[in-house]
């Protein structure tokens, strides 16, 4: 390997590189026997970013006029309380968010049933810790859904 090469593959990450070795990756979710698009499937990063925008915004505007009392800065904070909540109820409930409902996506187990209460509490803790979230696995599933067992599908 020339040195443009090592750049090169430097530059471009580890996926691209073993691609070009010859490892196969197949599609998101495929590990998981999901199909690879339509109902079912994982739900793509765009989706997952629309809904817990609809989330955060829903829940911005629930903790500004029901407990910030109109003061801007403490709206973060209640809207952080208020976004747990709604997370953890509405999951363990019906299996997704507002935001998800609006963009047709639901939160399911591993096993294709629903999540126990414990994994929904530990997932909505992970969620508002962010970090978790944004660690993503080669099947698009971010780091809190991996630990509690959770994939995010379309419907």
């Amino acid at each position: 390997m020339d040195k443009r090469q090592a750049i090169g593959s430097w530059l471009s990450g580890p996926r691209a590189a073993a691609e070009e070795a010859g490892v196969d990756f197949g599609y998101r979710g495929q590990q998981l026997g999901l199909p690879e698009e339509g109902p079912g499937s994982i739900a793509r990063p765009g989706r997952r970013i629309g809904a817990i925008a609809v989330d955060w915004g829903l829940c911005m505007l629930i903790a500004y006029g029901l407990f910030a009392g109109g003061n801007a800065q403490a709206t973060g904070n209640w809207a952080l309380g208020v976004f747990f909540v709604m997370s953890v109820l509405t999951v363990a409930t019906v299996g997704c968010t507002p935001g998800k409902a609006l963009f047709r996506l639901r939160v399911i187990s591993e096993n294709g049933g629903r999540l126990t209460p414990g994994w929904v509490l530990l997932r909505g803790i992970l969620l508002c810790l962010v970090i978790p979230a944004l660690i993503w696995d080669r099947d698009g599933r971010g780091l809190h859904d991996r630990l509690c067992r959770a994939i995010q599908i379309r419907i």
